[in-house]
This record gives C-alpha cells, sequence and structure tokens, in this order.
C-alpha cells in the first residue's frame, strides 16, 4: 500500500513527479539515511513504470540524495549540514530571482490580491494575541494564518510570471510544505513571537512591487528567507512565520 508521501501517480508529467515524491519522502525521513530502495520497489510504491523512476532517481544523485549502489539499486545519502546549508542558499536566491521578475511583471490587480492576503493576516495576527493573552487555545487560528501566508507567496510566485523558475525554486526547497509547517508550529509554540521580526517586510515587498524596484524586491525577501530557514534550521529557540 503507498505511503502517504509516496502515493500513487497519474498525470503526464510521472517523471517530475516521481522525483518530488522520492526527494520529499527523503527529506521527510521516509526514507532514512543509508536505507536501500530499487527502482522496481520505488515504481511500485508509486504505482508507475520503473522508466519515470528510473530518470528521478538519476536527478536525484545529481542533487546528492541518493547514491547508486548497483545496476538497479540506490540508497539514501546521509544529508549532511553542510549539503542543507548549500541547498538552502540555493532556495535563498531563487526566492530572490522570483521576487525580481515579480517587480517587473506584477499588475496592479495582483499586487491588490497581495494586499488584501496581509490584510486577512494581520486580521489573524489580532485575534491570535487576543486569544494568547486570554489562555485560549490558537492551533486553528495559526494553520489558517500559515495558510495565508502561503497563499501570499503564491501570489508573489504568480507575479513572476515565470514558471520554470517557479519550478526550480520547488524542486529546491529545503523543507517540503508539511516538514516546513510543522516546524513552525514547533517553534510557535516555543516562541509566540517566533517570526514577526520578519513579518513587517511582507508589506514593504508589495511596496517595492508596486514602485518596479527589483533590487529591493529581491533584497527584502532574501534577507527575510534567509532568517527563516536559518530559525528553522537551527535548534527550537526564539521569533508571523516566512
Amino acid at each position: 500500500m503507498a505511503s502517504e508521501t509516496l502515493k500513487g501517480l497519474t498525470a503526464d508529467t510521472l517523471a517530475d513527479r516521481a522525483y518530488r515524491a522520492i526527494r520529499d519522502a527523503v527529506t521527510t525521513g521516509e526514507l532514512r539515511p543509508g536505507q536501500k530502495v530499487t527502482e522496481r520497489g520505488l515504481a511500485e510504491r508509486l504505482s508507475v513504470s520503473p522508466t519515470p523512476v528510473r530518470e528521478a532517481i538519476r536527478r536525484l544523485e545529481q542533487d546528492g540524495l541518493l547514491e547508486r549502489t548497483g545496476p538497479r539499486t540506490v540508497q539514501v545519502a546521509a544529508f549532511g549540514d553542510a549539503a542543507i546549508q548549500d541547498l538552502a542558499e540555493v532556495e535563498v536566491a531563487l526566492r530572490g530571482m522570483v521576487a525580481r521578475f515579480a517587480a517587473r511583471h506584477a499588475t496592479p490587480d495582483r499586487l491588490d490580491h497581495l494586499d488584501a492576503v496581509l490584510d486577512e493576516a494581520d486580521d489573524l495576527l489580532i485575534v491570535i494575541k487576543q486569544r494568547q493573552q486570554s489562555g485560549q487555545d490558537v492551533t486553528r487560528h495559526l494553520d489558517r494564518l500559515l495558510d495565508t501566508m502561503q497563499r501570499f507567496n503564491e501570489g508573489v510566485e504568480s507575479c513572476a510570471r515565470n514558471p520554470v523558475l517557479v519550478r526550480l525554486l520547488g524542486q529546491t526547497r529545503v523543507f517540503p510544505s508539511p516538514e516546513r509547517r510543522a516546524r513552525l508550529l514547533e517553534r510557535i509554540a516555543g516562541n509566540d513571537r517566533f517570526g514577526l521580526d520578519r513579518y513587517g517586510s511582507h508589506r514593504a515587498l508589495v511596496r517595492a512591487l508596486r514602485t518596479g524596484d527589483s533590487a529591493a524586491a529581491e533584497a527584502l525577501v532574501i534577507e527575510d528567507a534567509r532568517g527563516g530557514l536559518g530559525d528553522l534550521l537551527a535548534a527550537p529557540a526564539d521569533g508571523t512565520p516566512a
């Protein structure tokens, strides 16, 4: 039976989807460092033929996530701190490039949408703060806030009008969405101010996009992304989500 991450694929771009599914399984720990897997075994878990899996494995070998141990056998590479930091730098740079393209191509309607999304986030932050002060549970509201900020990030990516760049960003993220959310909730549980020092940069980003200031937009996102990833990669400590 397919796992939650390694589930059946039916789209035409099977190799791309197999790549993402296997990559997510590696980065979330579903496939453990040193664990051996076969092309046929992965194909069965993904409910596809071995051909797209073979292509996905080739790409994952290039990424350093899998290591070849035989003609049809690979094992999950030990993903050390240096490799994770390298991947984080790639994600940060690509997110900055997305902002640069967004400053060139964003339309007034799309920018108004981004401001509206941030208005929703502001309202949720007020509710969360009030509930925290009165000792009430905020889990549902935090989930809504994270969903809202995900919509904001997707809105910025849409403004970029560069599907190739956005696809590359999706393939090089340090954390798949479920793990990123789990880490965010863990940090917020330990410190309800986590990430708030960077929250204001979202409004500043929209202002930069409105003026077409690509350099400022890129710099804002790079600083925010680097800080956000640094916090998530660090042990839980002190700082809404990036």
